[in-house]
């Protein structure tokens, strides 16, 4: 409550100062564990977070006349995804150029009113009176960036919480922010040629859900319904991934420079990756990976170019050192960038929606400029050690061997299945996450995916029996991989998943691990660990419901946490 009061006085002094003001709590690093006021901790400014909030205010505008217009059966695939292509935009460390953001806005106003011809035609041929529609389905778009930015801060967080209160906004929140990152599954997804129409018709039935009065009971109930549909969104990106680049098989990735010109990939998008690996080949230059590019060394249409060499550095927020230190030039694909330094700004290139003011973007997967920038830089002057670490561990590769674990569960030789992963953050606290694999017990195995594993992915951890102590199920979005190897261990073995010799510890950092959590919760999913701390959008009335009904808990500390599962 004091850190509250403490930031509520800046607030009001910055508004007293005349200041832009802003009001954001989606990540785990909130300014003071309540939320971002002056400025993100993200590097986002006031201008960015109105016009962050005023494109998700949009696209509900948008998602009322889709939403109605699906009920008719009527839909337009462009509205479609560019609804999941907004939300994206607006997930931490993706978009931070006003004035991309200012078009992506022009460009909602618009498929609103497609959306809004689609839904009127529909009513026609059912001989229905098309609802008048208000609110964010009525927005008008101002005339120039400025008069957006102030729309923005008419729509803002801040307001909802003084009109509604804490406990609904933070239930509204808890939604959008699961909506946002399922909309990063979704795009992934459809990039590869895999959709779903119900999946698209459940993200403007949710949209228009957060413009209606509801009760807490129906907000918590929809949050839930989330991580239903995020269960089919991941399905959908695994197909898509899996489907293009086959099933990720054990690869052994080195994490030392190859002598010679280079190119760094960060980011998620496997699309991306392939199309710089086709359009360097040949060309004399080793692309490494970042990040959570990490785990495509393990796809078989991936790992096939020789000049994918390996990765290099950790999880994002280090990489401001690290792309510094990077002699070559660096691709982001998609979140999380950071305000880059000078030193390597004119080398850093975006593309798809993540955006820096003053960085070249590339719009077109055209990396003519991304090669011409890794000739020119010096390259990596000789080759490191041979170190590797092991990646490729999804789920057909660990039930590829069921037999063998179920078998080892069995014999004893296995005791415990932890789970420890998820995203990974600058905020201290998170080397409890290191700590913990360090302590789990050498007969039992680790299960780990997205860059929370950078924590630990380079000890060394043995093997029992022939299987690695520490399994890399792959990136954030491969939850799907760790969902699909729970669900068929309860069902070799006849129980439930709660019954599993398995345990949760996950460290989350943006909306992606949000929307997993509530799938995790869908599922029934007792007693996960959720560190270093807790929503912000989390109140105390919410947090104790998830509590009664999931026995869901903070971390402690280690010793206290490794006794509590094992016993």
């Amino acid at each position: 409550m004091l850190e509250w009061v403490d930031w509520y006085v800046q607030y009001l002094e910055n508004i007293k100062n005349g200041g832009k003001i802003m009001f954001c709590y989606q990540c785990e690093q909130t300014a003071k564990g309540s939320g971002c006021m002056v400025r993100g901790v993200c590097g986002k400014d006031p201008e960015t977070a109105a016009l962050q909030d005023l494109l998700v205010y949009a696209v509900k505008g948008l998602s009322m006349y889709a939403h109605r217009a699906a009920e008719l059966d009527a839909r337009d695939r462009k509205v479609d995804i560019f609804a999941a292509e907004a939300l994206f935009t607006t997930i931490t460390n993706v978009n931070f150029d006003p004035e991309r953001l200012g078009d992506l806005l022009i460009k909602a106003a618009k498929l609103r009113d497609k959306a809004k011809e689609l839904y009127e035609d529909a009513c026609k041929k059912a001989g229905r009176t098309p609802e008048t529609l208000i609110g964010p389905a009525a927005w008008i778009p101002a005339d120039d960036l400025d008069g957006l930015i102030k729309q923005g801060e008419e729509v803002s967080i801040a307001g909802r919480k003084e009109s509604l209160g804490d406990d609904v906004t933070g239930l509204q929140e808890l939604i959008t922010y699961s909506l946002k990152g399922s909309a990063a599954y979704i795009d992934h997804a459809q990039i590869l040629g895999q959709e779903d129409s119900e999946v698209y018709a459940f993200l403007h039935e949710a949209l228009n859900f957060l413009t209606e009065e509801h009760t807490a009971e129906e907000l918590t109930a929809m949050a839930l319904k989330c991580g239903e549909v995020n269960l089919k969104a991941m399905e959908l990106l695994d197909a898509a991934n899996t489907g293009v680049y086959g099933h990720p098989v054990p690869t052994p990735v080195r994490i030392e420079p190859v002598k010679g010109k280079a190119i760094l990939i960060s980011g998620h998008d496997l699309k991306d990756l392939e199309e710089l690996l086709k359009q360097t080949e040949g060309k004399g230059i080793n692309v490494y990976t970042h990040g959570e590019m990490l785990p495509t060394h393990g796809y078989p249409e991936l790992k096939k170019y020789k000049h994918l060499v390996g990765n290099y550095g950790g999880a994002w927020q280090d990489q401001r050192k690290e792309f510094d230190e990077f002699p070559g030039a660096i691709l982001m694909t998609t979140n999380c960038i950071q305000k880059p330094k000078e030193t390597y700004k004119a080398r850093i290139f975006t593309t798809g929606l993540v955006a820096w003011p003053g960085v070249v973007h590339i719009p077109d997967r055209d990396f003519t400029q991304v090669i011409e920038a890794a000739l020119e830089a010096d390259g990596f002057q000789e080759d490191g050690s041979d170190k590797t670490i092991l990646v490729g561990f999804g789920h057909n590769a660990v039930l590829g061997v069921a037999d063998k674990i179920i078998e080892a569960v069995k014999s004893g030789a296995i005791r415990h299945f932890f789970f420890i992963g998820g995203c990974d953050g600058a905020k201290s606290g998170r080397n409890y996450y290191t700590e913990l694999a360090k302590a789990v017990p050498q007969d039992c195995v680790i299960l780990t995916l997205a860059c929370g594993k950078y924590r630990f992915n380079k000890l060394e951890f043995g093997d029992i029996g022939g299987i690695p102590r520490l399994l890399d199920i792959g990136q954030c979005n491969d939850a799907h991989s760790a969902i699909q190897i729970a669900v068929a261990l309860s069902e070799a073995f006849g129980v439930g998943v709660n019954d599993l010799p398995l345990s949760f510890t996950v460290s989350w950092y943006e909306q992606k691990a949000v929307c997993i959590l509530l799938s995790l919760l869908h599922l029934g999913v007792r007693n996960i660990r959720l560190g270093p701390t807790l929503p912000a959008f989390i109140t105390p009335a919410v947090l104790n419901v998830l509590v009664e009904n999931f026995n869901i808990m903070p971390i402690s500390t280690v010793q206290e946490d490794l006794s509590a599962i094992l016993a």
